[in-house]
């Protein structure tokens, strides 16, 4: 019986060792941030609903890969008129949603015109708007016809606020979204999880190896830390815990990623604001910013300063670091021309992520040393989206605006949450919406630039890095972020 059971023992240890009996069919994925106020991303402005969202339940007409070049998804072509003005798209065929409905042109037309409509609170209306005709010449042909040339519409396609939903389901989506994407919604455990399982109807699901995933809150960086060395979570594409990334990196149970991101973390200003509303004010909060002390006290020295709202491995990016340099007495004497030689009391919201809890400390140290108190207010990421996004009632915050390209869409809305108003930037925008060559983008790219940095809009602080952590053996991860994306579907494990 003794040799029975050895022999069973060793034959089971060689089937347990074999790759193809372990191969995993899961996986558990972090997040900082749990999706507010609910999951679908185009009515909420919150990253990390398209985190959870975009490519695995809820695809779009386009979709940006892992370098942020676009690429087809419901749309499987598309052809644009010699002015610019007018897309036609050929749609994939077969495709259904989750509950088996039949996708079709009707939903890319009902989605995109609710996404313009007057009680539309898509962030990306504007775009919406500027489409003057939305037509289904047939079930699998959209067209659509703009206020003007716009060559990056295939780019503003792909992104979350422009996924399309089912006619007939849209309003539950928020708690029961259902789209045509590789994974279906199981469970949403409120302050927990959001649980997928893999979408046998999908047309790539044979190539999709994971069947279940869950995406898991957990905002204390060292919860994530302990998390996935327990092997409790499998990864964590953008770590709190920044200090702690050169031990995974030298710990071979792990896979680590250094990227980049979209984020461009800086000091949002109410250009409405009392005192704020001098440009004065605005540019001594830039003077008395170390960046580069800021990068290393609240990121352990990831990040890279930026001047201005623009992410520095774009190719159209300008240098403007040295617009405002460090400089506290320079500071001073701003805001004492400003009428402000005794000290100024600003309120300085702070939403949860670590970059603004922790960045939010030495800013507020940096700014009481020119005179300005920042008097912090921590702040839950609803609270915030309510009181600061949506009714401008605060003075000062610290935040990361994570969309690709969105210097446009930002400054050119006067009703944006800074409420910067300026003529001469929305004449700039206009011509980089117009134009049809890539020298022309650029050049008014460089313009936008500049302008939002001598108007001291913001104080620019640091593009966000990207430092993910996986176990070893699973692949496919984006070692960078053109947009705030997990991908289930192209992640493998080995």
């Amino acid at each position: 019986m003794k040799t029975v059971t050895h022999a069973f023992c060793a034959v089971a240890f060689a089937i347990l060792s074999s790759g193809a009996a372990i191969a995993k069919d899961s996986v558990s994925i972090g997040m900082r941030l749990e999706p507010a106020p609910g999951l679908d991303p185009t009515t909420g402005a919150a990253a990390a609903i398209s985190q959870v969202t975009l490519y695995n339940i809820f695809e779009g007409l386009t979709r940006l890969d892992g370098g942020g070049d676009v690429h087809p998804m419901l749309a499987k072509s598309w052809t644009i008129s010699e002015d610019g003005t007018t897309y036609t798209f050929s749609l994939e065929q077969g495709v259904k949603y989750h509950d088996g409905a039949d996708f079709d042109s009707a939903d890319v037309k009902a989605q995109f015109e609710r996404n313009a409509g007057p009680e539309s609170a898509n962030k990306q209306k504007k775009l919406f708007r500027a489409l003057t005709a939305v037509e289904t010449p047939d079930a699998h042909t959209v067209v659509i016809r703009l206020d003007g040339p716009r060559s990056l519409l295939p780019f503003e396609l792909a992104q979350a606020a422009a996924v399309i939903l089912d006619q007939d389901s849209f309003a539950g989506a928020n708690t029961n979204p259902i789209g045509t994407g590789p994974y279906r919604f199981v469970k949403w455990t409120k302050g927990d999880s959001v649980e997928m399982e893999k979408f046998d109807g999908h047309r790539n699901a044979a190539n999709v190896q994971i069947e279940k995933v869950k995406f898991r809150f957990i905002n204390d960086a060292t919860a994530q830390v302990a998390a996935l060395l327990a092997g409790d979570l499998d990864y964590m594409p953008s770590l709190s815990a920044n200090e702690m990334f050169p031990q995974f990196q030298a710990d071979d149970r792990f896979t680590t990623l250094q990227g980049t991101t979209e984020g461009e973390t800086i000091i949002a200003t109410n250009n409405k604001h009392e005192a704020l509303s001098d440009v004065r004010v605005r540019r001594a909060i830039m003077h008395a910013v170390d960046r580069q002390a800021l990068i290393d006290g609240a990121m352990s020295g990831y990040g890279t300063p930026i001047g201005s709202h623009f992410a520095p491995h774009h190719p159209a990016y300008v240098d403007l670091t040295g617009r405002y340099p460090y400089d506290p007495e320079k500071a001073k004497a701003l805001l004492a021309e400003a009428g402000h030689g005794d000290g100024l009391e600003l309120t300085l919201h702070l939403p949860p992520p670590s970059y603004a809890r922790r960045g939010g400390e030495i800013v507020a140290a940096m700014l009481a040393d020119v005179g300005i108190t920042a008097k912090i207010e921590n702040v839950e990421w609803a609270q915030w989206l309510e009181n600061v996004y949506r009714k401008r009632q605060y003075a000062i915050t610290i935040i990361s605006h994570v969309e690709p390209m969105d210097i446009g869409r930002i400054y050119s809305d006067p009703g944006y949450y800074m409420q910067y108003d300026s003529a001469a930037f929305r004449e700039i925008h206009d011509r980089f919406v117009a134009a049809k060559t890539k020298e022309v983008q650029f050049r008014e790219l460089e313009a936008a630039q500049r302008l939002v940095a001598e108007d001291a809009v913001n104080g620019f602080l640091f593009q966000l890095a990207k430092l993910g952590v996986a176990q070893k053996g699973l692949t496919g991860m984006w070692p960078s972020w053109p947009a705030f994306i997990n991908d289930v579907s192209a992640l493998r494990w080995e």
